[in-house]
């Protein structure tokens, strides 16, 4: 039998997983360098599908105070075929392998962003909470959201194949000029000329969401579908190809390929 990569990737899920980075690696918080590392660890927590960084204590410069508070709600969600894995809505204190939740401070308090998981092959590291951090460098570059997966890409390949949008029986989109975006675990994404939509039946939401490869999505509503669409203004370079094309959700629309309408998708978006 053949070995399934998406499902084999999936039967892992409930490990701690962890991969080595060869990359220099900087947190700030208020202008100031807390970390600077050149040993990071990118780390997966059990059923978590979004990396953090675990960075050596010594390359920390904060006071790490166990933490007295505790906690969070888990937010599990199914993709595709796989396993209920928890989606980034899962805060970072929600921690799914033993360990020591920390405070740091940094002059400024930052509640529980810091963890120390027991595994021997993390000991003398702490896993960080990306978030509580005013911004992150990989080398030069700012990483957004999250840090990078090095499992996951983005790829954008430009096509001829004749893409249609519905809600509800009424044509939203339809293109022969679609920009089909391939990313690691979730479904194809068609981005699609502003010229091919009927912008005329969207309406700019105040919804923004942030993603680690592509950048920040501004959203678009129909009358009766919120959050229908997005786009990006300003891709990251991984997304430039699609820079202020249209993009619907394959899970709140249905979507015709050459003739063959496609299936919903079950993912965190459903």
């Amino acid at each position: 039998m053949a070995l399934q990569m998406a499902a084999h990737s999936f039967e892992q899920v409930g490990e701690l997983r962890i991969h080595p980075s060869p990359k220099r690696v900087r947190a700030f918080f208020g202008g100031r360098p807390i970390v600077d590392t050149t040993q990071a660890i990118v780390v997966w927590e059990p059923r978590r599908v979004v990396p953090s960084y675990a960075v050596p204590l010594v390359d920390i410069d904060a006071q790490l105070v166990p933490a007295t508070s505790r906690g969070g709600e888990e937010h599990a969600v199914v993709i595709g075929e796989g396993p209920p894995v928890l989606d980034p809505s899962t805060g970072f204190s929600v921690h799914t392998t033993p360990g020591q939740s920390y405070d740091v401070d940094v002059g400024t308090v930052l509640d529980q962003a810091a963890f120390a998981p027991e595994d021997p092959d993390l000991q003398g590291y702490a896993v960080l909470d990306f978030a509580a951090f005013d911004e992150w460098r990989d080398e030069d570059e700012v990483d957004v959201v999250h840090p990078r997966d090095p499992f996951s890409r983005v790829e954008c390949r430009r096509s001829s194949r004749h893409v249609v949008v519905e809600s509800d029986g009424e044509v939203l989109a339809d293109s022969h000029a679609p920009i089909m975006l391939f990313e690691t675990l979730l479904p194809t994404r068609y981005y699609l000329p502003r010229a091919d939509v009927r912008m005329d039946l969207l309406t700019p939401s105040d919804s923004r969401t942030g993603c680690a490869y592509k950048g920040f999505a501004s959203y678009f509503s129909t009358a009766t579908v919120p959050d229908i669409a997005w786009t990006y203004l300003d891709p990251e370079h991984d997304a430039a190809p699609v820079k202020d094309l249209i993009c619907f959700y394959n899970e709140r629309v249905d979507i015709t390929v050459d003739g063959d309408r496609l299936e919903r998708p079950t993912t965190p978006w459903s």
